[in-house]
């Protein structure tokens, strides 16, 4: 397991297409530019969209000849809890930070890590599609009914964990592709979760809205932080890059003297 030292930070979410492992690179690499060390492990041997991702970052930095901050990262291909522990201790070693992106579904060894982080985000659009996972709503009213199952497992992850070491999981639901022009839906679902979230205890934080861009730079493994390697920036990109930074604040980690520099990420 991660040691005592590094700061746990699991983006788990048992629904898929939520923006999960996008939100996973961007904050493995924007603590990498503050100057972090930072490992990241891959739950997904099947889609390794965040190994991809750092691939293709390392080969645009080949090709090129440039120098691209970037984390560890490994993918998990073992077979038990065990070994999950083993492999995260070993990609902790030494680092301030260690991120792991889970599968977008039921995972067993997702469960594992999620109950074990410091911080714990959990990516969600802005909908009540899904919304349900987390809390059911009265299809009249959109006040919330009942909690659903996988607020009722992290509820109880975090009980555990203050128990048995004194440790409060920091859950953080983020709020991806905000759309703005529907201001009824994006007040009903709000109002949903800030209700929720005083039964339930986690945060809510703006995330990444719905933009080209994010999905565009995946192939070259680049980020919006790599403001001397994008080219002319546009409008979009600036207002992209702005969200990014803000999410990263919002998720409020322990970056000791780095933070006052989040504010200046990409700036250079």
């Amino acid at each position: 397991m991660a040691n005592a030292q590094t700061h746990l930070i699991v983006f788990a979410n048992e629904k898929g297409g939520t923006g999960k492992s996008t939100t996973a690179v961007h904050t493995a690499i924007a603590l990498t530019a503050l100057g972090h060390s930072v490992g990241l492990i891959d739950l997904d041997p099947r889609q390794r969209t965040v190994t991809r991702y750092m691939e293709n970052r390392a080969e645009t930095a080949r090709r090129r000849g440039i120098d691209l901050s970037a984390p560890d990262f490994v993918v998990f291909q073992g077979d038990n809890v065990a070994a999950l522990d083993e492999q995260a201790a070993a990609v902790a070693e030494g680092k301030d930070f260690l991120i792991v992106d889970t599968p977008g579904r039921d995972d067993d060894f997702a469960r594992h890590m999620a109950a074990r982080a410091n911080t714990l985000v959990t990516p969600m659009n802005d909908s009540f599609v899904d919304f349900d996972l987390i809390g059911q709503v009265d299809a009249e009213t959109f006040r919330v009914r009942r909690l659903s199952f996988y607020s009722e497992l992290i509820f109880e992850a975090r009980k555990s964990r203050a128990k048995a070491d004194g440790v409060s999981i920091d859950w953080v639901v983020l709020r991806n592709r905000v759309q703005h022009h529907d201001a009824r839906n994006k007040k009903r679902v709000g109002d949903a979760l800030m209700e929720l979230s005083r039964r339930v205890g986690f945060r809510v934080i703006p995330g990444l809205s719905e933009r080209v861009i994010f999905r565009e730079l995946f192939p070259s493994g680049l980020t919006l932080l790599d403001k001397g390697h994008l080219g002319d920036l546009g409008i979009s990109h600036i207002a992209a890059r702005q969200e990014l930074r803000e999410m990263v604040a919002g998720l409020a980690l322990p970056t000791g003297d780095h933070a006052a520099s989040v504010d200046m990420l990409g700036a250079a």
